[in-house]
């Protein structure tokens, strides 16, 4: 279970990052609102998931699906470049967090 909530808070992590870009410096409140909203969700989800997982393994993969997924947006919502080093690093850092899973004894 607490793998899940990790994940649920990685994809948080992602919202929060959106949600700073479409804020425009916090001007839009809407997006302003959704950015501290997910900020904290992200927060107490990775603080419940770290009560299991340790802290050095979860935070790694919290960090890596908010990077991976991060990009993705950029990539697919943003029009951002998805070259092929860019996308093989994608790649690689995903293969880094289901190695870090595959290697933890939680």
């Amino acid at each position: 279970m607490a793998w899940i909530i990790l994940v649920i808070a990685g994809l948080f992590e992602v919202g929060f990052t959106t949600c700073l870009k479409l804020s425009n410096n916090f001007t839009n409140l809407k997006w302003s609102i959704g950015f501290f909203v997910c900020i904290t969700l992200s927060f107490l989800l990775l603080n419940k998931a770290a009560q299991t997982i340790p802290m050095g393994t979860g935070y790694a993969v919290w960090t890596g699906i908010g990077a991976v997924g991060t990009v993705l947006i950029g990539i697919f919502i943003f029009n951002e470049p998805s070259d092929f080093w860019r996308v093989f690093f994608i790649f690689l850092l995903i293969g880094s967090i289901l190695g870090l899973k595959l290697v933890s004894v939680h």
